[in-house]
């Protein structure tokens, strides 16, 4: 039983439950968005949508951290996990803002918050975001489209 809203897809009339709670550790931008469209993957928001500041953790949906690849974002990253508490351990989506590898520092801080986490998907840097007026323009891209079904394959286990 579960205790979100069952919605169908237009396509297909299949049932869809909301699996991914998106929360931003750093801000709300047009990553956090796209990563939200790449694991809803066309279920309208049904399947994956950001969580309002504030609001609980809906029962039986898997958390997901979005952060970007810089050392404050990492610093606000250990942050939100040190007031974790009793929650299910979270995905983190790890958004590259740059073409180049994040700072020691940065990679040196995830590597030992990995136990407090279900998992680490790393986001390959995709210029297209810096260009583009919202997710569903994003998605038009054949690298996002690539990035999106990788991370779907990297948090689904498959």
């Amino acid at each position: 039983m579960t205790t979100q809203s069952v919605m169908t897809t237009k396509d297909t009339g299949a049932p869809v439950v909301l699996r991914y709670a998106l929360m931003p550790v750093d801000g709300n931008g047009i990553a956090v968005a796209t990563v939200a469209a790449m694991l809803d993957d066309g279920a309208g928001g049904a399947r994956a949508r950001v969580l309002p500041p504030g609001q609980a953790l809906p029962y039986g949906v898997a958390p997901v951290l979005v952060t970007d690849t810089t050392l404050h974002g990492v610093t606000r990253l250990e942050e939100a996990l040190l007031r974790w508490g009793p929650l299910p351990k979270p995905w983190l989506v790890w958004v590259a803002d740059a073409p180049a590898r994040p700072v020691q520092d940065a990679r040196f801080t995830v590597r030992a918050l990995e136990g407090r986490l279900a998992g680490v998907a790393r986001l390959p840097y995709l210029p297209v975001l810096r260009a583009v007026k919202g997710p569903e323009e994003a998605l038009e891209y054949k690298d996002v489209r690539t990035a999106a079904a990788t991370l779907r394959r990297t948090i689904e286990g498959n």
